[in-house]
């Protein structure tokens, strides 16, 4: 599956669209990682258990959006976007969605 953040595939042409896909998660922090971050906020640094947890975070999500986009046997999503929004406090969804299209 081809994924592109813009509109275009250069090179390809795209000969139909299949619809918009998504695929999302959502994660709420842990406890021993919040522990770790305490510690982080104190001496100041990246907080290593967060950035793993978003990362992986969002790579779920994007592996449920090309599923999506399998679905409707597209070749590519175009203009792939990936947000971010607090669904309570310490619990965050990632959404990745795109279009879904079929090459020539």
């Amino acid at each position: 599956m081809i994924l592109s953040t813009t509109n275009s595939i250069p090179g390809r042409e795209i000969s139909e669209i299949k619809g918009i896909v998504r695929g999302s998660t959502v994660r709420a922090r842990h406890v021993g990682r919040d522990f770790v971050a305490a510690l982080k906020n104190i001496v100041g640094g990246e907080i290593e258990e967060y950035t793993r947890l978003q990362a992986d975070a969002r790579e779920q999500a994007i592996q449920r959006m090309i599923k999506d986009a399998e679905k409707l046997n597209a070749d590519a999503i175009i203009g792939v976007r990936i947000a971010t929004a607090m669904v309570t406090r310490g619990a965050a969804e990632i959404l990745a969605y795109g279009t879904a299209v079929k090459l020539k």
